[in-house]
């Protein structure tokens, strides 16, 4: 499911379809935009010391899809921001993919690194209830 405000982009992506990087990239890059931040959530291969094999993620889209509007949304009353995209995906993420990706952009620099520090911190807390560990 895709929505668009603002320039913003929100998707939560289906099981088995990977997070095109590029794709959202391309989304926030514009003449005016001086900088562009990313972070990349990727499901690592140990969780508290013990082996994991993939992280399974569930949700409600709607609630889901709301929910990150509402962080693009403090994101913008807090920075002069010009385009803000997230990706989150459903389902089984192996170790080694991405399982978030946020992307920003701005006129200048400092915005973008405020932007990912801040929004990958709300990010965590708010998506972290859709996450499973299988080991």
């Amino acid at each position: 499911m895709a929505e668009t405000d603002n320039n913003d982009l929100v998707e939560i992506l289906n099981e088995n379809i990977p997070i095109d990087i590029v794709k959202y990239i391309n989304h926030v890059k514009a003449p005016q935009a001086g900088a562009i931040s990313t972070f990349s959530g990727t499901t690592r291969d140990t969780f508290d010391g013990k082996t994991v094999l993939e992280l399974r993620y569930e949700a409600y889209v709607p609630m889901a899809v709301r929910c990150l509007k509402t962080i693009c949304l403090a994101a913008r009353s807090s920075w002069i921001l010009h385009s803000i995209a997230i990706a989150h995906r459903l389902g089984s993420v192996p170790v080694g993919e991405t399982s978030v990706f946020i992307v920003v952009s701005s006129v200048k620099r400092k915005p973008t690194k405020h932007q990912d520090s801040r929004g990958l911190r709300i990010v965590q807390v708010r998506v972290s209830e859709m996450d499973r560990v299988r080991r």
